[in-house]
């Protein structure tokens, strides 16, 4: 990448264009949100994704990408399994990420619980074992991001996040509102997380991602609003496309307001709809993938 030029204009774009990537998480949970994602990615309602490596229908995403390369498809990092009676634990075996699982061989499913728990060298472990995992499937990342922000959360795993996207050739996702915003009890370990992103050559200045703040009546008002109000440089929309079906309510029956089935259909229909599509065009949104970004960043 050239410092003495901003990201639009090495991706052609003006200086001060606003740069947006829409993006789906959580790909490989379930049958629902792949047939959403995909969904939504096929009525260019997204325009980028990333893939739970270790979760029970990782294998079908992976199918779909390698029947789909031009779909810019990342790693989501998993190191928690947050549901109520819908489990799994990692790619590597148990007893080779011991400190990483609970008493009954589960990921923990807090971001306290693991970095509370966890051995750092297990984790870097693991994180390069869901790397290797996605190859082997046939798989081509473009970047690496993490489930719910776990490798943010601790400056070894931010540490080592770094290191595995590096020795990879992946961008990873650095934002700087979460990481800014963040609150830790230990002053120390966040102004040492903080060193740490701003030596890093690429930065997302803003994540959006709705939450149980926003009324489900107000959805849609409050992503025009979002979109709105974005800024020049790179910008991200964490989304979670999924259909609010049988399956979708049994994982997520300990959740609600945040991340449950009807939660994840209303960002199936925002994004599907030529509602946002007309708006990114008034709003002059250039919209840019990882896939753009990584061959900048890495170009052999």
């Amino acid at each position: 990448m050239d410092p003495s030029k901003t990201l639009a204009e090495q991706l052609g774009y003006p200086a001060d264009a606003k740069l947006l990537i829409i993006h789906a998480d959580d790909l490989g949970v379930g049958h629902s949100k792949n047939a959403a994602s995909i969904s939504a990615w096929e009525q260019n309602g997204i325009n980028s994704a990333s893939i739970m490596v270790p979760t029970p229908w990782f294998p079908e995403i992976a199918h779909y990408a390698s029947k789909n390369p031009e779909f810019d498809l990342g790693l989501h990092l998993t190191l928690t399994s947050e549901w109520m009676y819908y489990k799994w634990d990692g790619v590597l075996p148990s007893n080779e990420i011991s400190t990483l699982l609970t008493d009954k061989n589960y990921f923990y499913p807090t971001v306290d619980e693991v970095v509370a728990n966890a051995d750092p060298a297990e984790i870097e472990n693991e994180i390069r074992a869901q790397v290797e995992r996605a190859y082997q499937f046939g798989l081509n990342p473009t970047h690496l991001d993490s489930h719910m922000g776990t490798l943010f959360s601790h400056p070894d795993l931010f540490e080592a996040y770094l290191r595995v996207g590096q020795e990879y050739k992946l961008p990873v996702l650095v934002p700087d509102n979460w990481i800014e915003e963040a609150m830790f009890s230990d002053i120390e370990a966040r102004n040492e997380i903080i060193e740490l992103a701003e030596e890093y050559p690429l930065h997302v200045q803003e994540v959006v991602m709705l939450d149980s703040t926003t009324h489900e009546s107000d959805w849609f008002e409050k992503y025009d609003s979002e979109i709105k109000n974005l800024k020049p440089g790179l910008n991200e929309i964490l989304l979670h496309p999924a259909y609010d079906d049988a399956e979708m309510n049994a994982m997520t029956i300990n959740y609600h307001h945040n991340f449950g089935a009807e939660w994840r259909q209303r960002d199936f229909n925002y994004f599907t709809s030529q509602r946002v599509k007309d708006l990114l065009e008034e709003e002059n949104i250039k919209l840019v993938t990882w896939r753009e970004i990584k061959e900048l960043m890495y170009p052999d």
